[in-house]
């Protein structure tokens, strides 16, 4: 019996170590994965403010809560499982679904740059009178959250691509690590965006002279900040969508756009001397929202004039 429970013991330690070894890789892989999703990051905070842009103050917070609850709802229980059958079974399959969803976010994009060009809205805006604000915020909420699914697959999709060789129980974790830490990141930032103009506002109530300053600067400011990250927002968008295009063009064998937007970088790199690498990195940024510009408003044509969708919901925004 003694020697029974030694031996039972003895395997409850390997089975803590083998864990522990799992634990470490799982921490060293989502470091590793997580440098590298750092650029879509940034494309999902510059995104996000601009569905919380221009509504009440008091459903800020709320409406980030639910983009967030959403958000993890995407990376979770869809994303995380998904990638992992994927990545088991159809291996081959990721690569179309990532360019299903990039083309969804060059249509995105491209459909707000013809609105802004004075082109048909397809749903109210911001603009428009707001008969029914319940509606409109549970718009605004799926619309982010929608937007969110494409750019959390991207990010998913990096990471998995990272860690392909590690075992199932290693790149789940490491998803599941990844996606809660990006979520937190973005949202927890994008919550402090759009709450600069409460910090301002209370800053100019106080007594001191340089905080009512302070409070007066970033009351102008955050408009300002608002306006910029909707405009990044955009341009983020239609650079992600585009630059998932590229590379899953060349994937399947298609290789124009990745020799146009790759050549055009390696140029720039060539004549730009100290300032090569992020010159580099611009030109292949602005070919990738250009593709992806151009193949937005393809799409919306098609979807608008073709097959005629969105027009019924704009002729009832009319009347």
């Amino acid at each position: 019996m003694p020697s029974g429970l030694v031996a039972l013991l003895d395997d409850v330690s390997i089975i803590a170590r083998s864990a522990a070894a799992s634990v470490d890789d799982i921490a060293v892989a989502a470091s590793k994965a997580g440098s590298k999703t750092a650029g879509v990051v940034i494309d999902d905070a510059a995104v996000t403010p601009s569905y919380v842009t221009g509504l009440s103050p008091a459903r800020e917070l709320p409406i980030i809560w639910k983009i967030t609850k959403g958000s993890l709802f995407n990376k979770l229980l869809i994303l995380l499982p998904g990638a992992l059958l994927l990545s088991e079974f159809l291996p081959g399959v990721i690569i179309y679904i990532l360019m299903l969803g990039g083309a969804f976010l060059c249509y995105e994009g491209a459909e707000k740059v013809m609105e802004k060009l004075g082109g048909e809205k397809h749903g109210k805006t911001l603009e428009d009178k707001i008969d029914d604000p319940v509606e409109f915020e549970a718009k605004r909420v799926a619309g982010a959250i929608r937007t969110d699914l494409i750019l959390s697959a991207e990010i998913m999709a990096i990471t998995l691509n990272e860690v392909a060789a590690e075992t199932l129980i290693v790149r789940a974790g490491v998803l599941a690590l990844v996606g809660v830490a990006v979520t937190v990141a973005v949202y927890g930032a994008v919550a402090l965006i759009v709450k600069i103009d409460d910090v301002g506002l209370h800053l100019t109530k106080q007594d001191s002279s340089a905080a009512r300053s302070i409070g007066e600067f970033l009351l102008r400011f955050v408009p300002k900040l608002l306006t910029t990250l909707s405009v990044v927002g955009t341009i983020a968008m239609l650079w992600v969508g585009g630059g998932i295009i590229i590379h899953g063009t060349h994937e399947i064998g298609f290789d124009l756009f990745y020799d146009i937007a790759h050549g055009a970088e390696y140029a720039v790199k060539g004549v730009t001397g100290a300032f090569s690498g992020i010159a580099g990195w611009l030109t292949y940024a602005a070919i990738s929202a250009l593709i992806g510009l151009v193949l937005g408003v393809a799409i919306a044509f098609v979807l608008h004039n073709v097959l005629k969708i969105g027009h019924e919901e704009h002729a009832e925004a009319a009347h």
